[in-house]
C-alpha cells in the first residue's frame, strides 16, 4: 500500500506540480490550500506524512503544527519560503521533523521525505531494548516510552526521548553531535545540526533544575554531549 502524503500550501501551481511528481514517485497525495482544510483531511485520511507551508491564509503553519500534534503522529516537513532562523527553531521545537526552503530541487525533497518516513517507521526486525535505564536521578523505560526524574514523570517529545535514550545508552561517555544526529534523525538526515541543539535545549528545560547550568546533560565543547 502506497504511503499517503498531505500537501498544505496556498500556491495552487505548487500543489499541482508537487502532487503530480509525488504520485509519479508512487505516493497517494491529498492537497489542501489552508491549514483548516488540512486538519479535516488529517482526520479523514490519516496521512503518513504532511508537507506544510508556514505562510498560509488564516491559521499559519506554526499554529497548525500544534493542532496536528494533538491528533496525529505523522511526521511533518515544513516546505516554506521563510528563511528566518527563528521560524526554523520554533518549528523544530513544536515537533517538525524537517525543514526545506523554496525553491527546492524535487529530488532533494523526495530524498528527505523517504528518509523521514524510514525514521518514522523503523524496520520491525530492529530489536527494541526493554530494560529500563537509571542514570542518577533519571529513569528511562524504552518499553513504556517513559522518562521520570526522582519519581516524577517527564513528558519528552518522541525525538527528545530518542535523543535522551541515545545518551543514556552511553551514560558517562561523550557522544559526538554527528553520532547523535545519525542515531536520532538517521544517517540520511541532510538538515542543519540546529535540530540537535534545539532538542538538547528543550530536554534541559524538562530535566534540569537550572537549564542554563545543566548538571545532567553536559556539553563537552567541540566534541558532543554526555549524560551523567
Amino acid at each position: 500500500m502506497s504511503k499517503r502524503i498531505l500537501i498544505i500550501d496556498d500556491d495552487v501551481l505548487l500543489r499541482r506540480s508537487l502532487g503530480f511528481n509525488l504520485e509519479k514517485a508512487g505516493f497517494t497525495v491529498f492537497t489542501s490550500a489552508t491549514a483548516e482544510d488540512g486538519l479535516s483531511v488529517v482526520q479523514q485520511q490519516s496521512p503518513d506524512l504532511i508537507l506544510l507551508d508556514i505562510n498560509l491564509p488564516g491559521m499559519d503553519g506554526l499554529d497548525a503544527l500544534k493542532r496536528f500534534r494533538e491528533q496525529s503522529k505523522a511526521p511533518v516537513i515544513f516546505v516554506t519560503a521563510r528563511r528566518r532562523e527563528l521560524d526554523e527553531i520554533l518549528g523544530l521545537e513544536l515537533g517538525a521533523d524537517d525543514y526545506i526552503t523554496k525553491p527546492f530541487d524535487f529530488d532533494v525533497l523526495l530524498a528527505r521525505i523517504k528518509a523521514t518516513l524510514r525514521r518514522a517507521n523503523p524496520s520491525p526486525a530492529e530489536p527494541t531494548p526493554a530494560s529500563a535505564l537509571e542514570i542518577g536521578q533519571i529513569r528511562i523505560d524504552p518499553s513504556a516510552h517513559t522518562v521520570s526524574k526522582l519519581g516524577k514523570e517527564i513528558e519528552p517529545s518522541p525525538k527528545e526521548f530518542d535523543l535522551l535514550y541515545a545518551l543514556a545508552l552511553n551514560a558517562g561517555k561523550v557522544v559526538s553531535a554527528d553520532e547523535l544526529i545519525a542515531r536520532v534523525w538517521g544517517a540520511e538526515f541532510e538538515g542543519e545540526p540546529q535540530a540537535l541543539y534545539v532538542h538538547i535545549r528543550w530536554l534541559r528545560e524538562k530535566l534540569e533544575e537550572d537549564p542554563n547550568h545543566p548538571r545532567h546533560i553536559l556539553t563537552v565543547r567541540g566534541v558532543g554531549y554526555k549524560l551523567v
